[in-house]
């Protein structure tokens, strides 16, 4: 009896939680939760992705959202059991609402709601045609001159665009755009996604030779398809853009390579974007409902201003375009940054036998692949999870339960244990003269990621060239010119250099709206990604969420995909149903929006 007491005790809990709600009973509903307690909602009750911090906060957003949601069924979720530990209860409920099914996490602190993470499912009647619901495929019985399956691909594809417009256009056509157009075309959502490229996968392929993804293979499953039992664990750039080039096709998904986003515009009065692209040699004009920027968060390069750039007699570049090092054996090469990078860039140099110096402008964030994986992510996303029973859905849902206000406490220790466990390694980068950090607040790497995305190396081997001096380093200096043959720093020294590579990483994603809509836009919507932690690059205040990314914006009907493999699989879920609603007419009554303190 006594491992069935966490299940009455949550059970009881829920009971009391949505017999309040449906009661429309707020104060009841509000002192269910802790004092310090923390909703993650993702789309099901706000209709945003918005984390509500503290009673008040819940308070507020059931005020404003209660009577519109109609939630239901609030129960224990099928096959789970809850379980207590170290004085929590948690465990995986399901609920529903008026038009949606939703799966969530709870943890119980004295019996009442700690930490709450809500997730839309599937709207109702609109579910995704899986399982029993699959399509049959063939077309049994006969009938003349019927189509087959190809026929009626090519003639969707010979009209959409032109004869038919899609409700949605997705400008990029990397992990994020693919992704995204996976889950769109399984809702029936008519779109097109424009790249520039020639092929799906080449922004991937195009990078420099030895780009390798730093994250482990059950961290970057895309959506439905998982990669094969004995695909590496990291995988080299090409293997996966020739995946994601198979993905596209098999996914059915209208993808319009060769083809360059020229301008956008939105009209008020008609609900509509404007949307001129350029491909096969003449332009097209689309006109969506939708359009979504899926133009990468690593996407828009910072390009520094020098001075004396001009005069550089050599080859110079962003590391977004360096081609790899096969053209400058037996030359000199400055790689300017001390990212991941910077890092991946002059070790290949350095192996191609090229004499190479990094110049670290500030301090940088070091932790050793094989420690991440074991320590950092190996609960979660490893072999053994697998073996454990761990799957990538419910992986991330353990992840996004945890609040972004809370979760930099979870990974100090974590990160205290890697500093502990590799203290030798990190003492010969001080001795090389590296310039360390780990995060404002010891919280290391993901939090980093998040607040800023920069500033860090998962070290896959470029760290010991630096300890042995194989690769040089400047720390603790910037660029203060650029001269015909060489690079000059701001302690007075100078670097001969035949190629400079500029790894200054990359700015916010409404770049790209100003690019391609206008600046007034760019600025309407104001800066992507960030929490606004008040550290280092991010500044305050404080947002609970990530700006502007899968979630509605100032400019209606504009939104932004992008991260990693992992964000762009899990949070494609969470901006196809948002969209898939809004081209049902389901009401779509969007809670706090976020105001724009910062514009770029």
């Amino acid at each position: 009896m006594l491992d069935k007491a966490p299940n009455k005790k949550l059970s009881d809990l829920l009971d009391q939680f949505g017999a309040a709600l449906a009661a429309n009973d707020i104060e009841k509903a509000v002192d269910s939760f802790q004092e310090d307690c923390y909703w993650r909602d993702l789309v099901t009750f706000t209709w945003n992705i918005k984390t509500m911090e503290g009673r008040d906060q819940v308070r507020d957003m059931l005020k404003s959202q209660l009577s519109k949601t109609k939630p239901s069924h609030f129960a224990i979720a099928k096959g789970e059991d809850a379980t207590e530990s170290g004085g929590l209860i948690d465990g995986w409920i399901s609920f529903e609402t008026e038009v949606a099914r939703g799966f969530g996490h709870v943890r119980l602190k004295d019996g009442k709601i700690w930490t709450l993470l809500t997730t839309m499912v599937e709207l109702k009647g609109h579910e995704e045609p899986a399982g029993f619901a699959r399509p049959m495929g063939a077309k049994h019985g006969s009938g003349k001159n019927r189509p087959t399956w190809k026929e009626e691909r090519e003639k969707e594809a010979a009209e959409l665009g032109f004869k038919t417009q899609p409700y949605t256009v997705i400008i990029g056509g990397g992990q994020g755009g693919i992704a995204l157009g996976a889950r769109l075309r399984q809702l029936g959502v008519p779109t097109i996604i424009i790249e520039k490229n020639e092929r799906a996968g080449d922004s991937w392929r195009k990078r420099y030779k030895s780009l390798c993804l730093h994250d482990p293979v059950w961290y970057d499953h895309l959506p439905y398809v998982d990669f094969p039992k004995n695909w590496p664990v990291f995988s080299p750039k090409d293997k996966i853009g020739d995946w994601l080039e198979m993905y596209t096709k098999v996914m059915e998904l209208n993808y319009w390579s060769s083809t360059e986003a020229r301008s956008a515009s939105y009209d008020d009065k008609t609900k509509e974007w404007t949307v001129v692209v350029h491909r096969d040699g003449k332009d097209i004009t689309l006109k969506p409902k939708q359009l979504v920027l899926a133009t990468g968060q690593s996407g828009k390069a910072n390009v520094p201003k020098f001075k004396g750039m001009e005069t550089f007699k050599g080859d110079q570049h962003h590391s977004s375009k360096h081609p790899g090092p096969d053209a400058y054996a037996g030359k000199i090469a400055v790689v300017v940054g001390s990212n991941n990078s910077a890092h991946d860039i002059a070790a290949a140099l350095w192996e191609a036998g090229v004499d190479v110096t990094m110049v670290q402008r500030s301090t940088t964030h070091i932790v050793k692949s094989d420690t991440l994986m074991e320590i950092g992510l190996g609960s979660l996303y490893s072999e053994q999870a697998v073996q454990n029973g761990m799957t990538t859905a419910k992986a991330d849902l353990v992840f996004a339960s945890l609040p972004y206000k809370i979760l930099h406490e979870f990974q100090i220790p974590a990160y205290a244990e890697m500093k502990k466990r590799d203290a030798k390694f990190y003492t010969g980068l001080e001795k090389a003269g590296f310039m360390l950090d780990w995060g404002d607040d010891d919280s290391g790497l993901f939090m980093k990621y998040l607040r800023r995305g920069s500033g860090y190396y998962i070290d896959v081997g470029a760290s010991d060239l630096i300890i042995d001096g194989s690769i040089k380093l400047k720390s603790g200096v910037d660029v203060t010119e650029i001269k015909e043959h060489s690079v000059l720093l701001s302690d007075g020294s100078e670097l001969p250099a035949d190629v400079i590579v500029y790894a200054t990483g990359y700015g916010s994603m409404n770049g790209w709206a100003a690019d391609l809509i206008s600046r007034d836009v760019a600025d309407k919507v104001g800066k992507c990604w960030g929490l606004g932690s008040n550290t280092t690059k991010d500044p305050g205040p404080w947002e609970g969420e990530l700006r502007n990314m899968w979630k509605p914006t100032q400019q209606e009907a504009l939104w932004f995909h992008g991260g990693n493999l992992h964000q762009s699989r899990h949070y494609s879920q969470f901006l196809s149903l948002q969209l898939k609603a809004r081209q049902a007419g389901l009401p779509t009554p969007v809670y706090g929006l976020q105001k724009v303190h910062h514009k770029g």
